[in-house]
């Protein structure tokens, strides 16, 4: 057991490096907003590193006497003396400094009480989701506004969520009609922080988050930890939905990964098993077909790529080769919507952190690697911004251009019968 004069030593130096600005990332390791490794708590003190970072280039060597100064951009004077010239420094032009940022989240006056939410994939929705929007729904009406939202996740790839938002929310309200009208279809809420964010800003005083068992300590430290941050909540509280079992049968056992097995193995009945009962065979197969179109089915697939709970042996086995999940890579965390930069690869766990300075940790089996899908209509032009058809299209529409030149003669040639 720590004593108490660890503990007083061990806070200082969490005090320290939040004075610097410094992000912990919950095993005793400190990074700077950019991601870089910058400390490390050792003895109950900081222990500093990289002094001198090049960021995203390899860190040079460093003295004794930089390793225990206490300042992340301290540097030894004299190894300074031999590795750079005297230059005179030239006058500069006073440089107007821009007005301070607002620290924290908006003031909002709350002029509500709590709001009930639950995020998730929902990708396809099944049986256990119903059970899960009941729950939201069930401890929602015991508050005085009795209100719960439900927020489809908004990512999309072909292996582990094939379904687009629009169509997978299509199927959800009409599978699930009792909960139709709090299913929300909105583009802005992309993770979890993006709902809580939205809660706060639409002036709700507390939120409840309702999760699988398996999720409610990834959301109560997330919810938690930036709460006064980039919202502001009296109280956060985070609620089980229920156990999950993939050897139980009934609603403990059938989770989305196992409906996209039986979809990959062409096994409608186990699909059909996984939907409320309440739904029609003709709307389960229509879905069943829909999602193995999405899915793009070959005969060489692989179980790990599809459903890694059901062969997390092979999933391991890739990562620890680093097939994938490698440092620098995008991922996005598939419970919470978060995407970041990997800055620390963990045995069967990655640290990321996002673009906008957010680090959060989650296991590999929760991570897919980040590729943003943007869709069009077979046929149809590309008309989606940042994208290379756009460009094309756009510089075709322009008079002068080679391809707008050719375009024009052949519309216009005159056809020879």
């Amino acid at each position: 057991m720590k004593s108490f004069f660890q503990f007083i030593i061990e806070a200082t130096a969490a005090q320290q490096a939040k004075r610097l600005g410094l992000v912990g990332d919950g095993h005793g390791g400190w990074y700077d907003r950019q991601g870089e490794f910058i400390a490390k708590t050792e003895g109950g003190q900081l222990k500093f590193y990289n002094k001198r970072q090049k960021i995203g280039a390899k860190d040079p060597k460093q003295t004794e006497k930089e390793k225990t100064i206490a300042s992340p951009g301290y540097q030894d004077p004299a190894l300074a003396a031999q590795t750079q010239q005297v230059q005179i420094q030239q006058p500069q032009e006073p440089v107007a400094q821009e007005p301070p940022q607002q620290v924290g989240p908006p003031p909002v006056e709350k002029t509500k009480g709590t709001l009930t939410v639950a995020f998730g994939r929902f990708n396809p929705p099944t049986i256990g989701h119903q059970q899960l929007m009941d729950v939201a729904a069930q401890v929602a009406s015991q508050d005085e506004d009795g209100q719960y939202l439900i927020f489809p996740s908004r990512s999309q790839d072909k292996k582990k969520n094939p379904l687009d938002p629009d169509t997978k929310i299509a199927y959800m309200q009409k599978f699930y009609p009792s909960h139709a009208a709090n299913i929300v279809n909105d583009p802005n809420t992309k993770t979890i922080f993006d709902v809580l964010r939205m809660a706060h800003n639409d002036g709700y005083t507390n939120v409840r988050i309702v999760g699988g068992a398996d999720r409610v300590k990834e959301f109560e430290k997330l919810s938690n930890q930036y709460n006064g941050k980039i919202y502001q909540f009296d109280n956060i509280e985070v609620l089980s939905a229920g156990d999950r079992d993939p050897d139980a049968k009934g609603v403990e056992g059938m989770s989305a990964s196992r409906m996209r097995l039986a979809a990959a193995e062409n096994d409608f009945k186990t699909f059909r098993s996984g939907l409320p009962p309440e739904v029609k065979r003709s709307e389960a197969k229509e879905l069943f077909d829909v999602l193995r179109g999405s899915m793009n089915i070959k005969e060489d697939y692989e179980v790990w790529q599809i459903a890694p709970k059901f062969d997390y042996q092979s999933l391991r086995e890739n990562y620890i080769q680093e097939n994938i999940f490698r440092d620098g890579d995008l991922v996005e965390n598939m419970n919470t919507g978060l995407v970041g930069k990997i800055i620390r690869r963990g045995t069967n766990y990655l640290i990321c952190v996002t673009e906008s300075g957010q680090m959060f940790k989650s296991w590999i089996k929760d991570l897919v690697e980040y590729t943003e899908v943007k869709m069009r209509l077979p046929g149809k032009r590309n008309t989606l911004v940042e994208t290379t058809g756009y460009l094309k299209n756009a510089m075709n529409s322009v008079p002068g251009n080679i391809t707008y030149i050719k375009n024009f003669i052949n519309n216009n040639r005159k056809k020879v019968k």
